[in-house]
């Protein structure tokens, strides 16, 4: 490795991966030994943000007036650790929360992030790193290191209180062999030989083994990280007994998950995997999770229900570390060659309209995802093989459109374009697996709902075109053919929220054979998002929903959605294939026309009638014959 110096050594200065390596990664898999060297990769450049973020803030905060703390020291101190162990430093300098800290600290120092924390703390933060390497590596020290909210956290060890009444203040921490002493002004922590027990005012680091033998991979359970959060310092959030036991279970089960079905994936997650910071459960059947590029190995995760969702949610999370490690060697995607707005995509699995970066980071993880559900429904029992037939569906299909949507898209990069086209063959070889009947119909109109939804929120038809139908329609002509091919633009709407009901309803139902999901207070209540309509198509209670969204659509202020929904409605009337089969594919202009007509005519026109109108198939009302 390269000193804290930068003296190189004898390894290349160039990090390149193996071809075999690659072809794995292009796939969207990769093995074990394909993460080390991306590892080795992220070591380098970790090294490099450090020292030039030491270069560039050293001058800024040590030995000035209103720094309480030496950055100076707390090099040299790091310096001395890695003289005696340089495996700790390696450590401390690997973890996520660090990777965050050093991008945080770099953005804050160029002005591109603003921060409230005062500039000294948010680099006397290499104290603490130092300190904890010091610590770790049980040499003599004493060093000054900040306090937030009377918080003194150590990463990889564990964080001590100090009760003050202060926002940021300093602590002293001294330690040698056998003990580690934090003392601030509110009080002393005094921290024995095993820094791994409780003590008062002490929390040490908690962590989860995941698997066995020689197998075996220990995580850390991040509780205290300031930087664990990816976007900037956060007090720490201690688990409580019960959801820490939680948590080891659920770790548990997916990782045997993952073992039988993915050995693959779990040899690279073992290697990769640093730390899982536990976020609150959630919603069923819509968990929440993060990563960063900044944090090679660090997951921000809620508890999920079933241990197949953790598990689907490590593959999503760990590809797109994957690919994140992958973009800081080489580019994907060439940046715009004008200030113009770049181009924003529909990607299925998202609210708001999405960059090219962003759509390739969707595609790389959910083609994990996918991968895994086809594997695990095959060994999925009980109610819990619909829902796994039920998501290699959906996701098979959501990835094989994103992918349709950029795979050519003129600013990807040779790399980018190699990468989707592989992901594109392997997507392609799994269009044909057998589905059951039913968990591919949910799964399709799941997916139909949130392509309507999107674009009702998200386009804007041109108002010339608009115009252009709203004068037909009122001569009482037929629907102009131009509104079939022009063009649309993409507007972000930030109200577009849970557009992904349709799909979580589904799973309500697919998990309760018995059908108490019926129950709209059982299942649709504590699904976001979910109004009565929603309900009544999810139970496909069709006649009832068309008889619902009539009344808005003709009488109400509708929210926006409702084209969507009524295309859904229309599905199972014959004589209204043509209405819904446009309001599927584009609702944005019914709502367009349907608004003009009524902001600027007062008109009211019946819902489906315009639908079929604007879909080439029917007359407006009171034309002759």
């Amino acid at each position: 490795m390269r000193s804290m110096s930068g003296t190189p050594d004898d390894r290349s200065a160039w990090h390149s991966i193996s071809a075999n390596g690659l072809d794995g990664l292009l796939q969207g898999s990769g093995d074990g030994a394909l993460v080390d060297e991306l590892i080795g990769a992220e070591h380098s450049r970790r090294l490099l943000l450090l020292r030039a973020l030491y270069d560039r803030s050293v001058g800024l905060s040590s030995g000035s007036d209103d720094s309480p703390l030496s950055l100076s020291d707390a090099w040299e101190l790091l310096e001395r650790v890695q003289a005696k162990a340089p495996e700790v430093v390696e450590d401390v300098l690997m973890a996520p929360g660090t990777g965050t800290w050093l991008s945080c600290s770099l953005r804050i120092l160029r002005k591109t992030l603003d921060s409230e924390i005062p500039l000294w703390a948010t680099l006397g933060h290499l104290a603490s790193l130092a300190s904890a390497s010091a610590a770790a590596a049980r040499i003599e020290f004493t060093s000054t290191v900040p306090v937030n909210q009377g918080t003194v956290s150590l990463p990889g060890l564990g964080y001590a209180v100090l009760p003050t009444d202060e926002d940021w203040t300093t602590a002293r921490v001294t330690g040698d062999q056998r003990r580690l002493r934090i003392t601030g002004s509110g009080g002393e922590v005094v921290v024995g030989p095993d820094r791994a027990r409780r003590a008062p005012g002490w929390q040490p680091t908690r962590r989860v083994t995941l698997g066995r033998g020689t197998a075996a991979r220990s995580v850390t359970l991040e509780e205290h990280d300031p930087y664990r959060g990816f976007s900037g310092a956060s007090a720490p959030r201690a688990l409580s007994e019960s959801e820490a036991r939680a948590w080891r279970s659920s770790l548990a089960e997916a990782w045997d998950i993952l073992q039988r079905d993915e050995p693959t994936f779990v040899d690279a997650l073992r290697r990769g995997l640093m730390s899982i910071t536990p976020l609150p459960r959630g919603e069923r059947f819509r968990p929440y999770s993060s990563s960063s590029a900044e944090a090679f190995g660090g997951l921000n995760i809620s508890l999920s229900d079933e241990g197949a969702e953790l598990a689907a949610t490590l593959v999503h999370e760990f590809q797109h570390v994957k690919l994140g490690a992958l973009t800081h060697l080489a580019p994907l995607v060439r940046q715009p060659e004008t200030e113009e707005q770049p181009d924003l995509f529909r990607a299925p699995w998202r609210d708001d309209p999405r960059p090219l970066e962003g759509m390739l980071h969707g595609i790389y993880a959910f083609l994990g995802v996918t991968r895994f559900w086809r594997v695990h429904r095959r060994a999925a029992e009980g109610a819990r093989a619909p829902l796994a037939h039920f998501e290699f569906a959906l996701w098979r299909d959501a990835v094989w459109s994103a992918l349709d949507a950029v795979r050519r898209h003129e600013r990807l990069t040779p790399l980018g374009r190699r990468l989707l086209d592989s992901l594109a063959q392997s997507c392609a070889g799994w269009l044909s697996d057998d589905v059951p009947a039913v968990e591919l119909r949910l799964a399709r109109e799941a997916a139909a709902s949130h392509r309507a939804r999107w674009r009702e929120h998200h386009l804007r038809p041109s108002p010339e075109v608009v115009d252009e139908a709203v004068r037909a329609w009122r001569r009482r002509d037929d629907c102009p053919p131009s509104l079939h091919t022009a063009p649309v633009a993409v507007a972000p709407d930030g109200e577009a929220h849970f557009l992904d009901t349709a799909a979580v309803l589904a799973r309500h139902r697919l998990a309760a054979p018995d059908g108490s999901w019926r129950d709209p207070a059982g299942a649709g209540e504590g699904v976001r998002g979910a109004d009565r309509v929603d309900i009544l198509l999810a139970r496909e209670d069709r006649a009832d929903a068309r008889r619902e969204l009539a009344d808005r659509l003709l009488y109400g202020d509708p929210p926006v959605g409702s084209w969507a929904a009524l295309g859904r409605a229309l599905a199972d009337s014959p004589e209204q294939q043509p209405a819904c089969r446009f309001l599927l594919r584009s609702p944005e202009w019914a709502r367009a026309v349907r608004g003009t007509l009524r902001a600027e005519y007062g008109e009211r026109p019946d819902p489906v009638v315009l639908a079929t109108w604007l879909a080439g198939a029917g007359r407006p009302p009171g034309t002759p014959g």
